[in-house]
Parts: C-alpha cells; sequence; structure tokens
C-alpha cells in the first residue's frame, strides 16, 4: 500500500483487514462467483465491502409539544363541566332538604312500634340512667318518600346519621307538609301529643266552586274569604288544566274539585285542601287511560268536554246523562229548530246566583245566559262526576232537541221537534198544578 492509500479505508482488501484484526482472510467463492470489483478512481480495484453492515444509531423521535393554549382550554371546559354537574346536583338535594319548589301538600304520617330497632341504656351524668329509643331511618325515609314529603331516600339518611335522628323520634300520628325541611320533618315527629284534627267531608257531585267553598267554611277548614282568595288567586302549577294566568276569579277551578269524599285538616291552609280535590281530578280524569282515547277522539277540546258535562250534571236525574249528552250536541252541532241556543236554565242560575224568575230569561245579561248567547258557557258551571264526564264524551245517538221535567214521575220526557216538546211542557204543567193543588188540600 503505497502511502498515500493508507488512509483510504476503501480500498484496503479482505488480508489487510485480516491482518489487522489477527482473523486469516476469506477466500472468495468457489466457481468464479465472485462479482467483479469496480475499478478505483486512480485504476485500482475496490477492495469489496464487509458482509455485515454498520448497526446504524436510531434517532430520537422528538415530541411534539401540546399547545399551552388548547391544554388551558381543556382544563377550563373539564372544571366548567364538572362544576355545572356538581351544581346541578347540588341543588337538587339543596331543595329537597330545605322544601324548595315543592308542589303544597299535607299529610298524616304515622310512626308505629314496628319502626323501632332497639332500646339502649344511657347513663346521664347525674348517675341515672334513661332509655333510648331507636327507630329504623332507612324505613322512616322510604315512607316519607312514599308519602311525596321526600325525593331522595338516601340523602334523608345521610342527614338523620349526621343529626342522629333515630334517637329523636315518637311514636305517633304527625301532621307533616311539603314545606317542611329535613329538620323540620324530623322535629315534628318527635313532638308528642293528639292527632291533628281533622274532619272527613263529601264533595257531591254537581257542587259549585262557591258551595264547595261554603260547605268547607261550615266544617272548619277554613274560612269563605279565605277559600275564596284562594281559589281565585293561589297559583296551582301543577295543573295544566286550571287557569294560572288569569288570577282573579274563583271559577277558574270550576269543573276541576273532583267530588269525592275527602278527608281535610280543620284550619289547614286552604290550598292544601284544594290541592286534594285537583290532585284526584288529575289522577281520575286528566290522567285516566280509559278516557284519555275518548277525549283525543272527539271534536272538543278538554275545556269543553269538562263543561259539557258540568250542564249534564246539573240537568240529570241521574239516569238519562246520555240522552241529556245527546241533545247538548245536537244543539251545539246542528242549527235544528234551535239555532244553537242550549237554553239550559242551570247555566242561567249559575249566572244570577239566585233562583231565576221569568225576566231573566230576556234581562240578564251574562255569558251564562244561553238563551241569549249561542254555544257553551265560557267556564264549566258545576263540577261533575266521572259518569257525566263519561257521557259527554259519549252521548246517545238520538234525534232529540228538547227535553223537560216532568214533577209528577220527575223523569225528563225527551222529544225530537218543537211541537213534541210545547206538548210535554203543557203536560208537565198540569201535572206541577195537580200537586199544587194537592199540597194546598193538605
Amino acid at each position: 500500500m503505497n502511502q498515500d492509500d493508507r488512509y483510504r479505508t476503501t480500498s484496503w482488501d479482505a488480508g489487510d483487514v485480516a491482518r489487522r484484526s489477527g482473523e486469516p482472510p476469506r477466500r472468495a467463492p468457489a466457481g468464479g462467483d465472485r462479482p467483479p470489483q469496480s475499478a478505483a478512481p486512480g485504476g485500482e480495484q475496490n477492495a469489496p465491502r464487509s458482509a455485515a453492515p454498520a448497526t446504524r444509531k436510531k434517532k430520537k423521535r422528538r415530541k411534539k409539544r401540546t399547545n399551552p393554549l388548547l391544554a388551558i382550554l381543556l382544563w377550563l371546559a373539564i372544571v366548567g363541566t364538572s362544576s355545572a354537574i356538581f351544581a346541578a346536583v347540588g341543588w337538587m338535594l339543596a331543595n329537597d332538604f330545605a322544601a324548595l319548589n315543592k308542589p303544597p301538600m299535607e299529610t298524616s304520617f304515622q310512626v308505629t312500634e314496628d319502626f323501632i330497632t332497639e332500646v339502649t341504656q344511657e347513663k346521664q351524668e347525674d348517675g341515672s340512667v334513661k332509655e333510648v329509643t331507636h327507630y329504623d331511618m332507612e324505613r322512616v325515609a322510604a315512607e316519607l318518600k312514599e308519602a311525596g314529603l321526600i325525593e331522595y331516600e338516601w340523602f334523608f339518611r345521610l342527614f338523620a346519621w349526621f343529626y342522629h335522628a333515630d334517637t329523636k323520634l315518637n311514636t305517633g300520628t304527625f301532621t307533616l307538609n311539603t314545606e317542611m325541611d329535613y329538620m323540620a320533618l324530623v322535629r315534628s315527629m318527635r313532638t308528642t301529643g293528639g292527632k291533628t284534627e281533622t274532619v272527613e267531608l263529601t264533595i257531591p257531585e254537581g257542587y259549585s266552586v262557591k258551595q264547595i267553598i261554603e260547605l268547607m267554611a261550615e266544617n272548619g277548614v277554613g274560612t269563605v274569604e279565605k277559600l275564596t282568595d284562594t281559589a281565585a288567586n293561589y297559583k296551582f302549577e301543577n295543573y295544566v288544566f286550571v287557569d294560572n294566568e288569569n288570577l282573579g276569579d274563583a271559577s277558574r277551578l270550576e269543573g276541576y274539585l273532583f267530588p269525592d269524599t275527602y278527608e281535610f285538616y280543620v284550619g289547614a291552609r286552604p290550598e292544601l285542601a284544594f290541592n286534594s280535590m285537583l290532585s284526584n281530578f288529575n289522577k281520575k280524569v286528566y290522567g285516566n287511560d280509559e278516557l284519555e282515547e275518548l277525549f283525543e277522539a272527539s271534536a272538543y277540546p278538554f275545556e269543553e268536554i269538562i263543561t259539557i258535562a258540568s250542564l249534564i250534571e246539573k240537568e240529570t236525574d241521574g239516569s238519562d246523562r246520555s240522552n241529556i249528552s245527546s241533545v247538548i250536541h245536537n244543539r251545539l252541532e246542528n242549527e235544528g229548530e234551535t239555532g244553537h241556543l242550549l237554553q239550559i236554565d242551570a247555566a242561567l242560575v249559575y249566572a244570577a246566583g239566585r233562583p231565576i224568575t221569568q225576566a231573566d230569561y230576556t234581562s240578564l245579561d251574562s255569558p251564562y245566559n244561553l238563551y241569549q248567547h249561542t254555544g257553551l258557557p265560557p267556564t264549566p258551571i258545576s263540577n261533575p262526576g266521572l259518569a257525566s264526564i263519561k257521557a259527554a264524551l259519549s252521548p246517545a245517538e238520538t234525534n232529540y232537541y228538547f227535553y223537560v221535567l216532568n214533577p209528577e214521575t220527575k223523569k225528563h220526557v225527551f222529544s225530537e221537534t218543537l211541537n213534541q216538546h210545547n206538548k210535554a211542557v203543557a203536560a208537565a204543567s198540569e201535572a206541577a198544578a195537580k200537586i199544587a193543588a194537592e199540597g194546598e188540600g193538605n
């Protein structure tokens, strides 16, 4: 190797490599398969490359840096979402704990001896021993939930554990309501004493709001003034069928105070008594699955069906609801001989607020005077029962347009034409005169 090539390692042959490494030189493959070497720039043959290429160092992949602004925005989004969720859950729990935004309701709640889990003895500071009764707060929470007084049983149990409420109850019957927070509920169940005075009251079918208020006042549920003001102005927001926009008139509840037997608390808040009747209507009429299809199939909206039912309730003798319903439907839907005038005395009596006179038919100016105004009155005139509501939805198929009550038989006589009706009226007048004469003779 000349002096100039000793630093040109590409021109070293295998022998040179072997001599320097102390290994014997490799032989070329037999059979002349050794590939020809290309000539070096200086006319010399290049030495063959090593069979095993040198291992290349792997380059470290450079990590991409996260955009700091994006990271901040992501962090804020996570924190904001979490805060919103916790705030919403906290607000719901706070509402339940503090009895906020709950519909007014009062109920009788009973704690019996079955609620007792154990009785322990605690030594007092003066050396005496006191028996402590422990109550099953899981069962208490479940009963409160079922009564509609709380929403979250687990949260009430947590409060009860923290407050040691299991030792602060007494057996008995207590008056609880939805305006009581958790603390008030527990305290109300630890007081002793007699049961809150109640009165059982039956609301007859066909009573108006005014008559219902007078009946409740007579039985000590409240005063006429307070009951009337509540009926006119209190917002019963849990019932979509109640007009809570146009306040000031008690007739807005007309038709929706379901006739039934109720147990009212004497001297309780008036809205609780009305709420019991509205809740009953909501369950038995508005939320009645059996009636739902009939309401949907009717050509009249829900409010008008209740109005028709209220007219039926005031006119029926108890056995002819479907026929009276057919008269109302026929007059509303066909001009006939009545010109869409319903001519129902009960609506005129409702407008007058007293027994009517002959002059009232023409002189009493009111939208409830159905001798002067066509169609239905602006509101129901009474609170109908379920039978009259069903009759309003399913009238009998008749051609009746008239009816009159025969005082002798105490039954209505139905007619298709005015001529037939006039004859029935004449017969009814004769019967009335006969009854009057017999009365004078006695």
